[in-house]
């Protein structure tokens, strides 16, 4: 017994404390495979491991069996374990984050996984692209025959190469989709195939995760890598005053289109309404008349001689599109080929450089047309050309172009025989025909072709995907060429008012007199462009020329999600598009004057839901719907016949552009070109005080725009 008095000895130290996974962690085992190409040895990792019970199900899956004298499970079958290894030795390094052996590596160094190659040489108009399986010296057969018989292997000498059956599938799909063709996929183990300037993109997405390591050449590269990535786009030859002027996602469309040309290629520029697309195309065609025609000459006969860029659009919009130049490119020499303004010859198209037209005039002067070699055709409105045996799309068709582009605010994906038709005018011979007769499951293999392949030359954005770039509100004018009747009947109702006010004034009426007289003269006029049915109820309503802008903009808009306020000073013209979009089928809401409030909050509140029957469209009365309501439900405005009061206007716009809308608000007025409705405008600037009381009947006596101003509208 040690002495009373003698110090304790020293305590034991106690092991750290560790933290209860980390122990786990510690005692798990590595998921290790050992073995050679006759067998697997597998040790499993730890129960405790997260990875134990995938690890489990996978050596039960594929046959192992545990010997309990050692923990391990064996798979003792040398076709089982090469047939393992050729499908899943890359997911056991990469998923299952197994670790081999050396002794394995060593016995199965002699094993290589077949690769996929993949060469590609520039040709004549293109490149050929060949893609095979490199599998020693085998050849198509032995594969096929491999695979038949349930072997994903080949020996070849000393060295025996793991053929994944994935990606031998991979390879067949590709070669399919490479030669067009349909059916069962015909494996071969070296094909080439050719591969046009317009299927690059596509070839290249196939390439990607085919064949990760190939190694284009520069012209393959560049044509790809642009359509890919649009950040790497470079900037287009446009001045410098135009480029101030685009906003960052227009200058990219720019670059774009500018791109696909440059490369003979064409695209359709899909941006929703409201984002300029007109603007975009001005700007490519600015560049077209600075730089060189492009070699590409298979589509014109003498490409020295393609000097006119030609606009196709619907005829409502011709006046648009010059205005548009007009503001935007004054440098540019336009030319207007539509009714009586036609050109006579191949000669006079030559002197200009952007050449307008519609859609009618181009399938009635298709003979003419074809004379004449265009650096570039851009069809606006490609809706119009969607029915590939319609005349439109015919009579584009048969143009002579060196480009060709396509404008429309109406997303394409609805309708893929659709798609066939407008690419049939942008590439010719892009895309194969249609399989007629075919099952369901071929049907469904060709639709998903062919948004494959037109992906990369269809480029839209939404207001939603540039929002950062946009005001909160979009404010644009659709100018209106008067339809010939409609023109007919305003100039004799013009000439008869400046008559009638003659006559009166000889009279010797008063000012306020000869000033009523002006007003109701000038309310004719306005009438008349709204609609001549306003005052001839017999015309037709295909003479009305905002009519037909209206329903461009309301099938663009309804298409692409958008809700419309349309607003106009005259429940008689309301009547009109009720009465319209009755005949199409399109539910609208409305509210006008005679509403009692109970009725009026009805309407806004059948409107303002946001269930799937709610109305599209609501029709309203300037004042009764233009202030005190909340239409937040709507993104889109429409001022059918414009208020002179840009304040009265605004309030109207501001039903929808107000808090609780999350979205952009458009804007749009349309105007009768060369009509009082576009002198008012040009007053505006200089009389707006004054012109804010001109056309309020109640204060048409206190107006103090004086009788000359009044009088210059009617001229």
């Amino acid at each position: 017994a040690p002495p009373v008095n003698a110090p304790s000895p020293p305590a034991a130290p106690r092991p750290p404390i560790q933290n209860p996974k980390s122990q786990i962690q510690n005692q798990s085992t590595p998921f290790t495979i050992d073995g050679s190409e006759h067998f697997l040895a597998v040790t499993l990792p730890s129960r405790e491991a997260t990875s134990y019970p995938a690890a489990l199900e996978f050596v039960k899956e594929h046959g192992f069996r545990l010997e309990p004298s050692n923990r391990k499970w064996w798979l003792r079958d040398r076709h089982k374990v090469l047939n393992l290894l050729a499908s899943h030795l890359t997911a056991l390094r990469d998923e299952f984050h197994a670790e081999f052996t050396e002794n394995f590596d060593r016995h199965t160094a002699h094993l290589k996984p077949a690769e996929i190659t993949a060469e590609a040489t520039a040709a004549r108009d293109g490149f050929n692209l060949t893609l095979g399986f490199n599998a020693g010296a085998a050849d198509a057969a032995t594969l096929q025959n491999a695979t038949a018989t349930g072997r994903a292997y080949l020996e070849d000498g000393k060295t025996i190469y793991l053929i994944d059956r994935a990606k031998l599938e991979r390879l067949a799909s590709a070669q399919r989709l490479l030669a067009e063709t349909s059916g069962t996929p015909g494996l071969t183990a070296r094909r080439t195939h050719r591969i046009s300037p317009a299927r690059v993109a596509e070839a290249q997405d196939i390439l990607d995760e085919l064949a990760p390591h190939f190694q284009p050449p520069a012209a393959w590269r560049e044509r790809s890598t642009a359509l890919r990535d649009l950040t790497t786009l470079p900037p287009t030859p446009i001045p410098a005053e135009l480029d101030a002027l685009l906003r960052p996602y227009q200058r990219l469309g720019v670059a774009w289109l500018w791109h696909l040309h440059q490369h003979d290629l064409g695209g359709i520029l899909a941006d929703e309404m409201g984002l300029g697309k007109t603007l975009q195309a001005l700007a490519l065609i600015t560049a077209l008349r600075a730089a060189p025609i492009s070699n590409f000459k298979s589509q014109i006969s003498n490409p020295e001689r393609a000097t006119p860029v030609l606009v196709v659009c619907p005829a409502s919009l011709v006046e648009n599109w010059r205005r548009e130049a007009a503001r935007f490119t004054p440098q540019l020499r336009v030319a207007i080929h539509h009714r009586e303004r036609r050109l006579a010859d191949a000669a006079a198209f030559a002197a200009h450089d952007l050449v307008i037209t519609s859609y009618a005039t181009l399938a009635r002067d298709e003979e003419l047309f074809a004379t004449v070699d265009f650096a570039c055709v851009i069809a606006d409105e490609a809706q119009h050309i969607k029915n590939r045996r319609s005349r439109n799309a015919q009579a584009l068709r048969s143009l002579h172009a060196t480009g060709r582009f396509l404008l429309t605010g109406t997303p394409l994906e609805n309708s893929l025989d659709d798609l066939r038709s407008l690419f049939a005018f942008l590439m010719p011979g892009f895309l194969g025909a249609a399989p007629s007769g075919a099952k369901a499951e071929e049907r469904a293999y060709h639709d998903e072709r062919l948004r494959a392949q037109t992906a990369r030359y269809i480029l839209r954005r939404t207001k939603q995907a540039v929002a950062p770039e946009l005001p909160a509100k979009i404010e644009q004018v659709v100018y209106c060429d008067l339809e010939p009747a409609q023109a007919a009947l305003y100039r004799e109702t013009q000439q008869s008012a400046e008559r009638a006010l003659l006559d009166l004034a000889a009279t010797g009426a008063t000012e306020n007199a000869l000033r009523f007289a002006t007003l109701t003269q000038l309310l004719r006029l306005r009438q008349i462009c709204c609609d001549p049915r306003l005052v001839t109820p017999a015309a037709p309503a295909d003479h009305s020329a905002k009519l037909g802008a209206f329903r461009e903009l309301l099938d663009e808009a309804l298409d692409e999600g958008h809700r419309l306020l349309v607003f106009s000073q005259f429940t008689s013209l309301l009547a009109l598009l009720r009465a319209e979009l009755e005949a199409s089928g399109i539910a609208y809401a409305y509210l006008d004057g005679a509403k009692t409030p109970r009725a009026r909050q009805a309407e806004v509140d059948r409107f303002q839901q946001s269930t799937a029957g709610a109305p599209p469209v609501f029709l309203l009365s300037l004042k009764a719907g233009g202030t005190g309501l909340n239409l937040t439900a709507a993104d889109t405005v429409v001022h059918f016949d414009p208020w002179w009061n840009p304040a009265v206007e605004a309030q109207a716009t501001d039903r929808a552009h107000r808090i609780g809308q999350d979205r952009i608000v458009t804007s749009y007025k349309l105007i009768c070109a060369g009509t009082v409705e576009e002198k008012v405008l040009a007053l505006q600037a200089s009389k707006r005080a004054l012109l804010a009381e001109v056309f309020e009947a109640s204060d048409a006596a206190a107006a103090q725009l004086d009788l000359a101003d009044l009088r210059s509208l009617l001229t």
